[in-house]
């Protein structure tokens, strides 16, 4: 993992998307810290935070978009994937990659609640808990950009499916808004749910009964669920998209708290789609 996690820092830096992904991002960030703190003398840091998260619909894409989608094209993918490495270990070290630059770059950010700290006082353990939610968020972000890159080997393809898949995120929660609530329309989602995993399933291991027993499982949840407690399908949308809610457990570390629950959730949240990313190269390379 080493070997790749070195490797692909040095790409990052031997080509443009580095330095252009480090040059925006601080750009953007001291404009908005200039404009909200510097000149109107406000010491309120970690509004100034939270107000900059969309840059991640952005930059994300510029970092990620390379990463598997390189190796495709260029057929590089073909050593790495004979290679004595280890899947996870290929996965784990582009992604160790991405978010280091990112954490590099957040880290260079720390200079501005510092200056303010000549001029009057800051809450300096908020701040701390702003900037370990703004990282975690942008981990999570970039874990989702790493998966939607191992799909494609055109980058451009990458770029603009990533900051896609980023923007429904980013408005989840107005989404939210106009989903229906209704028995009804959470039977047909779960019906949809179970008909994604068997599909799933069928595309990784191309064994129809095995499909079939996956469908007829997912059906007889459903209807076991139903049976026992026909509420639990009221809101069963909202309560799935709210699973994908990024920014809104990203507001408590906004207001410099830090939550042990929101920290193991955007955890789950990387883990989910590395392991997917794996998954979707293990399949490549069996197939």
């Amino acid at each position: 993992m080493k070997a790749i996690y070195y490797r692909e820092l040095q790409a990052y830096f031997s080509s443009p998307a580095g330095y252009v992904f480090i040059g925006f991002f601080l750009l953007i960030s001291g404009f908005f810290f200039a404009l909200a703190n510097l000149l109107p003398g406000n010491s309120d840091y970690i509004d100034t935070l939270g107000s900059i998260t969309f840059i991640f619909l952005i930059v994300v894409p510029l970092l990620t978009m390379k990463l598997m989608a390189e190796e495709m094209r260029h057929k590089t993918d073909q050593l790495l994937l004979t290679s004595p490495l280890r899947i996870a270990d290929i996965v784990l070290g582009k992604y160790l990659a991405a978010v280091s630059v990112f954490l590099l770059t957040l880290l260079v950010t720390g200079i501005y609640p510092l200056i303010m700290n000549f001029y009057g006082y800051i809450a300096v353990w908020e701040i701390v808990g702003g900037y370990i939610g703004f990282f975690l968020l942008g981990a999570c972000f970039i874990a989702v950009g790493l998966f939607i890159s191992s799909l494609t080997n055109n980058q451009t393809v990458a770029a603009v499916a990533t900051f896609a898949t980023l923007l429904f995120i980013w408005i989840i929660d107005w989404v939210k808004q106009g989903i229906p609530t209704n028995r009804v329309a959470g039977l047909i989602f779960a019906g949809i749910l179970a008909a994604g995993v068997t599909a799933f399933v069928y595309f990784n291991l191309r064994n129809i009964f095995a499909s079939i027993l996956t469908g007829l499982l997912g059906a007889a949840v459903i209807l076991i669920v139903y049976l026992v407690n026909p509420l639990f399908y009221h809101g069963l949308i909202i309560r799935f998209l709210d699973w994908f809610s990024l920014l809104q457990r990203f507001q408590g570390f906004a207001m410099g708290i830090l939550s042990l629950n929101s920290v193991l959730y955007y955890l789950s949240f990387c883990f989910a789609f590395i392991f997917l990313t794996i998954r979707v190269i293990e399949k490549r390379r069996w197939s």
